[in-house]
């Protein structure tokens, strides 16, 4: 029995695949009717640890929260430039491989990548995903930042759940192995 905690994608996509607007807008995602956190606070119970890429985390700061909404957990910035780590944050650079292989040998619960497309195609390069949450909002947009950026990995999925959540659809899949 594998006992490594588990990387899990959980993240919210139009109907055709994009997380955001070309101008990183998510105003689409707030204009769908959900009901309740939409799942969010389910998951983040199952999680101990967040990445994300500089990007996500720069949109994040962007949106002037009171507080920041990871406190108590590991976060993990992934970037290609230094930068100093924050009361909350980490900042880490260099092989996403060997630096989950190590965060998944820890004690501890999922791992939660939330973003953005480029972080998320590097651990999908690499096998480093072993479950992916996506909650489907009826929005096409046609284009903007596509969930699964073209690369070079291929995943067999198995689906191991459903849910909705007024007009979103969450699918729950394991990475076959």
């Amino acid at each position: 029995m594998d006992s490594q905690r588990k990387v899990s994608i959980f993240i919210a996509t139009t109907l055709d695949g994009y997380i955001a607007t070309k101008d990183e807008s998510l105003d689409w995602l707030f204009e769908v009717e959900g009901e309740g956190d939409n799942g969010i606070e389910a998951f983040y119970e199952t999680t101990d640890t967040v990445i994300m890429g500089k990007r996500t985390y720069d949109w994040l700061m962007a949106q002037e929260l009171e507080e920041f909404p990871y406190k108590g957990r590991d976060c993990f910035v992934f970037s290609r430039s230094e930068h100093k780590d924050t009361r909350n944050v980490k900042f880490v650079s260099g092989d996403v491989s060997l630096f989950v292989r190590r965060l998944k040998q820890r004690k501890g619960k999922k791992i939660w990548l939330m973003g953005g497309g480029e972080l998320i195609r590097a651990f999908l390069s690499e096998g480093l995903v072993d479950e992916i949450i996506v909650t489907i909002a009826p929005v096409i947009l046609g284009s903007g930042i596509p969930l699964f950026p073209e690369g070079e990995y291929r995943l067999d999925l198995e689906l191991i759940g459903t849910n909705t959540f007024g007009q979103f659809v969450e699918l729950s899949y394991d990475v076959k192995k």
